[in-house]
């Protein structure tokens, strides 16, 4: 006997109920959330994107913070060549120069974004207060935040001019310590 449950229905005539799903609807089912689906993905990627650039552009604003109270407070006017001398706190105090997250190496990922800073040395930088050798600290600096994912356009560079740039391509090579790249435009 079939599992449908047979009902009387009107003028004595047999009425079959159905119980579940048919492999129909479930196709149909399918079809509309893979649509949706379809929809909604680019506006997620450039949604993430959108939010890692605002974490890069956060970033390069709390290095050249950083590299300034450095060189004021520690470096005696010079600046620091790396993230982990940022990392690391002057004496008599628990609180390093940059945050954990960004001081932890020299090459830093954070939000889809490689974070990376250097300064030359300069050969007349005294010893910092938090034990950088003479000679190491630079004149200026340069810092870049270039994105992991291929198809985000949008690389950012700052140096001890203090003003962050953007650019279509990496600002690492080309930004200078002090002054403007010969490529990219300054965010506003």
């Amino acid at each position: 006997m079939s599992s449908a449950i047979q009902d009387s229905g009107v003028n004595g005539v047999s009425i079959r109920k159905a119980h579940g799903f048919a492999l129909i609807d479930l196709l149909f089912v399918c079809g509309i959330i893979g649509v949706l689906f379809s929809v909604a993905l680019p506006n997620l990627v450039r949604a993430r994107q959108g939010a890692g650039a605002a974490s890069a552009i956060g970033s390069m604003r709390a290095i050249n913070s950083a590299e300034l109270t450095f060189a004021l407070t520690c470096g005696a006017g010079f600046y620091a060549p790396n993230l982990t001398t940022l990392g690391k706190a002057p004496p008599g105090s628990t609180e390093p120069f940059i945050t954990s997250s960004l001081g932890a190496a020299n090459t830093v990922l954070k939000s889809s974004y490689q974070i990376q800073v250097s300064a030359t040395p300069f050969d007349g930088a005294p010893v910092s207060c938090n034990n950088l050798p003479a000679g190491e600290a630079g004149q200026g600096f340069k810092a870049a935040a270039d994105p992991i994912d291929v198809d985000n356009p949008r690389h950012f560079a700052t140096n001890a001019n203090n003003v962050i740039f953007e650019d279509t391509a990496s600002l690492w090579a080309v930004v200078p310590e002090i002054g403007v790249p010969p490529s990219g435009h300054v965010l506003r």
